[in-house]
């Protein structure tokens, strides 16, 4: 086929790529080594390499030909001790463990450059051009933060906006929003933007010990949404698992009769709405979109009614052979929450205060709290992305991979909020990555642009191939096949050739 004259930058992609390392293999899909790779668009031509993330975790287990360093499905033993005193000290030195910098869920920018991220502390900066792993951030030394998300948010002038979880930190357990400058004061020029981050505000946890797992955030022009659902990591196992000869998986649990309770935070004044909004239990990873009308706030995530996905991308059970055997227990949907955040406050005990058109409902209770059902906009997609140039406004279109039973994706989805409509792209025995929509200069559209994702094959003699459709029409504009192994993966992001800085 044929692309676009103005399609010239980078797809770079990241993802768990080695599981074993010697005689040791990792528990978890998730776990495994990171692996980059990219294909670079450059006048009409595509040029594919890749290369694995040299994180100081790849070097340690590289080095002693096994696994050595704990990922979060797979607990790891380094050395197998001399004397007891040795074990206990290894022991407590657990007890906030030292986490992996093997960062192999997305890629970020910040200022003019891009990291490796997971979801710990670490993140690892990249050079984009050569896949060439350079020097390692430690989020802990800006701010006091354990965890932190692989998918921030960006806003206008360029700035990072992400989440972190303190663990018990002067005695509290809280998530920090912070923000890291796109750029330094001029006569700083040799620091780097992380030494100018500053924390916009901190969210209490509900609980000291079990702080909500969470893998991405909300933004709309005027609030940042956090979502504390019911699926939360127990701190006292956490610290014990070491001990006990288990991994950091088992340490989350799903409390299926608790709230998911949502938290909004004005981004002017960084405080955060009062009134208490919440929903029934559920478990997802991530936000669509999210975005302000009428005194409403309007959200869009993909949840699941228990937490079984974790478990469906352990090795042992992928083993099973993944289309036949492994039927997920609860199908990921579409919802869309609409939050009335200026209502009558006098409104009566029991009325649905969304005066939007929608079928979602924002119900007063007695006291005073708001329960909220979303309304289900459509079933079976994940990995959703849309045109970011209209993240946190009223947008229509979403593209995702589209699930059924199975969790690995069959076919790639074009979904319109709007009518409901789904255009799907598919072809027998492919297993299409997350797509990336990157727009057209010149689009006057919101779904003017190409479509991009990695398709591997089911069969691992048939070649791979990178997918060009117009985002527009769905229709095949052209796939660039590449004769070497390729692995599934799990995020990534495109650069336009302006934003590669050349040294």
């Amino acid at each position: 086929g044929h692309l676009p004259t103005w399609l010239q930058g980078i797809l770079l992609r990241n993802g768990p790529g080695m599981h074993t390392i010697g005689d040791s293999k990792y528990n978890h899909w998730f776990d495994g080594l990171a692996l980059l790779h990219s294909f670079t668009f450059k006048n009409g031509e595509v040029y594919y390499r890749s290369k694995y993330l040299r994180s100081d975790t790849y070097n340690s287990n590289i080095e002693a030909n096994r696994i050595v360093v704990s990922e979060f499905g797979t607990m790891a033993y380094p050395d197998p001790c001399k004397n007891i005193f040795a074990k206990a000290f290894s022991y407590l030195s657990h007890t906030i463990p030292e986490f992996t910098d093997n960062c192999l869920i997305n890629i970020m920018k910040a200022g003019d450059d891009f990291y490796a991220t997971g979801e710990t502390n670490f993140i690892r900066k990249i050079n984009p051009q050569t896949l060439e792993t350079l020097e390692k951030v430690d989020y802990n030394k800006y701010v006091a933060v354990n965890l932190a998300t692989s998918h921030p948010h960006y806003d206008s002038a360029g700035n990072v906006l992400n989440m972190g979880t303190s663990i018990v930190d002067k005695g509290k357990t809280k998530y920090l929003l912070f923000k890291i400058p796109s750029s330094v004061p001029a006569q700083e020029k040799k620091k780097s933007c992380f030494k100018h981050l500053e924390v916009v505000c901190s969210i209490p946890s509900h609980s000291l010990l079990h702080p909500s797992y969470y893998h991405s955030f909300g933004l709309t022009e005027n609030y940042i949404i956090f979502i504390e659902q019911p699926f939360r990591l127990d701190i006292v196992k956490m610290a014990t698992a070491y001990i006990r000869g288990v991994n950091w998986a088992s340490c989350l649990a799903y409390n299926k009769d608790d709230k998911t309770w949502f938290h909004f935070i004005d981004r002017k004044t960084k405080k955060e709405v009062s009134t208490k909004f919440y929903t029934d239990a559920m478990v997802f990873f991530h936000h669509i979109n999210a975005y302000e009308e009428d005194g409403h706030i309007v959200f869009d995530l993909i949840a699941y009614t228990d937490n079984s996905l974790y478990d469906m991308f352990y090795l042992k059970n992928l083993g099973k052979g993944i289309e036949e055997n492994i039927k997920l227990t609860s199908i990921p949907t579409c919802r869309r929450f609409v939050v009335p955040l200026q209502y009558d406050k006098d409104a009566e005990v029991g009325s649905n205060l969304v005066k939007l058109a929608s079928t979602a409902t924002a119900v007063k209770e007695k006291d005073g709290n708001i329960y909220c059902q979303p309304e289900i906009l459509c079933e079976g997609i994940e990995l959703p992305r849309i045109n970011y140039d209209y993240n946190g406004k009223k947008y229509k279109y979403v593209f995702a991979t589209k699930v059924q039973w199975s969790p690995v994706p069959t076919q790639i989805a074009k979904f319109n909020t709007q009518t409901k409509e789904m255009l799907q792209w598919e072809e027998e025995h492919c297993w299409p990555s997350e797509p990336v929509f990157v727009p057209n200069p010149d689009a006057k559209e919101e779904d003017d642009g190409v479509v991009l994702t990695c398709v591997v094959k089911s069969d691992p003699k048939d070649a791979p191939f990178l997918l060009v459709l117009d985002a527009k029409t769905f229709t095949e504009l052209g796939r660039a096949t590449v004769n070497v192994e390729m692995h599934m993966d799990l995020h990534g992001v495109f650069i336009p050739e302006q934003a590669v800085k050349t040294d």
